[in-house]
């Protein structure tokens, strides 16, 4: 059911974005334009993109077959058919330019932020497509009250949302895990989703998460692709084959001279379910608890059971991201209040990672791809 879902919402806001066309054209563009040639050809060639999209998204429904030209079709054109929607969105709020027709300092804005709309489906898209590989490292201290003196300093290397699949290649992936093992980390952690869907290279992925080097070994949990995928299971066992230890309401204590980290995961928590049932018998006293979840909503509660650090990811950082007045607006704010780096409450903290790769469209803007190092610091 879940997955005929995601496809008939891809179909809709294909078709939203082919309704807006017209009011996009009528509301933003000079009238002695509107009926020009290229006007009228990119019409069409917006019109058939999304077509296109909203067919191939029916074809998977039907026969539930994935291939590759598929998914790149299928992402690319939902990409088109989203920017498409944000320039309807403009569309609504900015006055016809015509009105401005002898206010010539109105007009000329209007007609400016109409262009900018009219061209922001193709910037979009291929902005997001260019720098969706250009990973970074991105370095977090987090603060901890009553820090033991050995735990100071130490680095986490966490890697989340790989999503290894036709967008993300396993030599693009072989990158990240090269500029992971360049932070020397004490421990290495993978917080989930290390595909996207049943058939993608699930064990090429584990192959090059085993190749991660850190002095206590590699941990992890699971995500809700690997639910998706159906390869929780699997993942846990050919993992410990390979040295990865998938904690899955476990906890492991990890010694750093006189001082002990106790690392605990969890798979995937559902949303509105109660998150972290039996979590407090993961809590380690008089140690630092530091736990992975995929999913970054459960800080409401692990803060509350008593885990000093929260690691997480899920948000891809929003994936497509608009920064406003110091506010960022995405979709995952629809979700969590957690959508991207650290966040502090009661002492307690979460860190999001913005992730490695994409889902739905091969497509970043505003939250680049990251490996995270986080260093614990005493307040």
């Amino acid at each position: 059911m879940l997955f005929g879902v995601r496809y008939i919402a891809d179909v809709a806001i294909l078709l939203a974005a082919l309704g807006l066309q017209s009011l996009v054209i009528s509301r933003l563009i000079r009238a002695e334009w509107r009926n020009s040639q290229i006007v009228r050809v990119l019409e069409w060639v917006n019109a058939i993109i999304l077509l296109v999209g909203a067919a191939t998204n029916m074809a998977v429904i039907l026969d539930h077959s994935l291939h590759v030209h598929t998914v790149w079709v299928r992402g690319l054109t939902l990409a088109w058919g989203l920017a498409v929607l944000g320039a309807g969105v403009v569309a609504v709020f900015l006055p016809d330019v015509e009105k401005y027709r002898h206010r010539s300092g109105r007009r000329k804005f209007l007609s400016t932020a109409g262009r900018i709309a009219v061209a922001a489906p193709l910037a979009v898209t291929l902005t997001g497509a260019y720098v969706r590989h250009h990973f970074r490292l991105k370095e977090v201290d987090v603060h901890i009250p009553n820090l033991p003196k050995d735990l100071e300093g130490l680095r986490i290397v966490q890697i989340s949302d790989v999503h290894l699949s036709p967008f993300l290649s396993t030599k693009e992936f072989a990158r990240v895990i090269d500029m992971a093992n360049e932070t020397r980390a004490n421990i290495a952690v993978v917080t989930g989703d290390l595909i996207t869907a049943g058939g993608d290279p699930l064990d090429d992925a584990l192959r090059e998460v085993a190749r991660l080097k850190s002095d206590v070994g590699i941990y992890g949990c699971h995500g809700n692709h690997e639910i998706y995928a159906r390869a929780s299971n699997y993942a846990t066992v050919q993992g410990k084959k390979l040295g990865i230890d998938f904690l899955r309401g476990q906890a492991q204590s990890l010694r750093f001279g006189n001082a002990t980290l106790n690392l605990a995961g969890v798979d995937y928590q559902r949303m509105r379910n109660p998150y972290l049932v039996g979590g407090e018998k993961l809590i380690q006293p008089d140690a630092v608890n530091v736990l992975l979840s995929h999913n970054p909503d459960v800080f409401s509660v692990s803060k509350d059971l008593g885990f000093d650090l929260t690691l997480s990811g899920h948000t891809h950082g929003g994936q497509i991201n608009v920064e406003i007045l110091h506010q960022n607006l995405n979709v995952a704010r629809f979700v969590t209040p957690y959508t991207n780096g650290l966040y502090t409450e009661k002492g307690r903290s979460v860190f999001v990672s913005a992730g490695i790769g994409t889902v739905g469209v091969p497509v970043r803007f505003g939250a680049p791809p990251e490996v995270a190092l986080i260093r614990l610091c005493a307040v």
